[in-house]
């Protein structure tokens, strides 16, 4: 069954995506806002993800236990996420209360209060979140890598900030990041579940029509993120972080990679998953985990955005097999640059990927996901309906294609954090 979401624009630009859903009594609703890391002030890495952890923690007419106590008594949940391009506020409540939820994200994405005691305590948490993760070789080696990779470019930065940049963000700097990019035209919400759409869209269009634009004009347009191209490497790279006292470590081994507008994107996304997805981890799965039993983990991902996200291998290995991982990458990827990945592994991996369109969108807070996802990067309102048909066309050439496009060992850029350093 196609989704056939009810899709309308506002007048200040809001746009509403509703679709009903009624297996359960129960709806997910996601306010999306146009508006992350990419835009942190230069000298303020990490402003969209502590912003997201003060956010739904009071606003200018509920206190932060105010708003904990109306969702412990309606048995709903409520989050704010920060990503690079996007921020969240995701909700899931009974649709008897989806009214009282609805304006209550609403007024959260309006009018947050960014109390002075509450960013400061959030501070303190994604301060020692931070600190965890660098002492965490995975994490260090994908810093690492996105440094090497990106050097200048803005994607070298790290969304959740440093501790440096954390401790030096104020409370005016939230206030301004919010002035900034919470705007009528940067909103995206989505409801899925035990509603009527018509009636969704009367309901989200009272809490959030009377929220004026900077710019007023009827069907004001989602702002335009331009982001420059990379500079892809031009040679081999690999770079280190020495952690003697782990016992595993991690390697990140990629490429600059391809924007989600890109036309030969699901051309990609098969390759990556014949690569190092489909099954135990696809072709390097297969080879690295389990024909030589060198890897706890190996997996490779595609990170199309509105950039040119990275394009990665990422594997988990004992000191003494970083080389030899390393080696076999390069070589699984030079005898697929030479003669291509089998008719087998390519058909395998679409039947793969088409099989689980369903299982992907099984839950109301998964479509609404995926409905996001389509209005974010213009993929249409029939995309779940031509997606399996876009997976399907793709030929063995043309995965072959794409591989030989990114997969050139010779301009690797390689990480490796833990107990291991290139001279030994």
């Amino acid at each position: 069954m196609p989704l056939n979401p009810r899709r309308v624009t506002l007048d200040n630009g809001v746009t509403v995506i509703a679709k009903s859903n009624h297996t359960t009594p129960a709806l997910s609703l996601v306010v999306g806002v146009r508006h992350g890391a990419y835009s942190d002030p230069p000298d303020r890495d990490g402003t969209a993800a502590l912003c997201a952890r003060v956010l739904d923690r009071g606003t200018v007419q509920y206190s932060a236990d105010e708003i904990a106590d109306d969702l412990d008594g309606r048995g709903a949940s409520l989050s704010v996420a920060a990503g690079r391009h996007q921020m969240a506020i995701a909700a899931t409540c009974l649709s008897d209360d989806f009214l009282s939820v609805l304006a209550l994200a609403a007024d959260i994405a309006r009018h947050p209060r960014f109390a002075d005691k509450e960013i400061e305590t959030r501070r303190d948490n994604l301060i020692t979140s931070i600190r965890q993760e660098e002492d965490n070789p995975a994490a260090m080696a994908a810093d690492a890598f996105a440094k090497a990779l990106y050097g200048t470019h803005p994607y070298a930065r790290k969304v959740r900030g440093s501790v440096l940049s954390i401790e030096s963000i104020r409370r005016q700097d939230l206030v301004r990041f919010h002035q900034k990019g919470f705007e009528p035209p940067a909103i995206t919400v989505v409801v899925v579940g035990d509603v009527e759409e018509e009636a969704a869209i009367a309901a989200i269009s009272k809490v959030f029509g009377d929220w004026p634009a900077a710019v007023t004009k009827p069907g004001s347009e989602k702002p335009v993120l331009k982001v420059p191209d990379a500079t892809a490497p031009s040679q081999r790279n690999l770079v280190s972080v020495p952690m003697m006292d782990k016992a595993q470590a991690d390697v990140v081994y990629g490429f600059v990679g391809i924007r989600r507008s890109d036309p030969d994107y699901t051309a990609y996304s098969v390759m990556n998953n014949a690569l190092g997805q489909y099954a135990i981890g696809g072709r390097l799965g297969d080879s690295i985990r389990e024909r030589q039993g060198m890897a706890y983990y190996v997996v490779s991902s595609l990170d199309a955005t509105f950039g040119q996200g990275p394009f990665s291998i990422r594997a988990g290995v004992a000191a003494g097999n970083v080389e030899k991982t390393i080696a076999s990458i390069d070589e699984e990827l030079k005898a697929i640059m030479s003669a291509g990945f089998t008719a087998k592994e390519i058909e395998e991996s679409k039947s793969y990927m088409i099989g689980a369109i369903p299982r992907q969108l099984e839950t109301n807070a998964a479509i609404a996901s995926f409905l996001l996802t389509v209005d974010t990067f213009n993929l249409g309102p029939d995309y779940d309906e031509r997606l399996p048909g876009l997976i399907g066309a793709i030929t063995k050439e043309a995965a072959d294609a794409a591989a030989r496009k990114l997969l050139d060992p010779s301009r690797a850029t390689i990480a490796v954090a833990g107990p291991w350093t290139p001279d030994q």
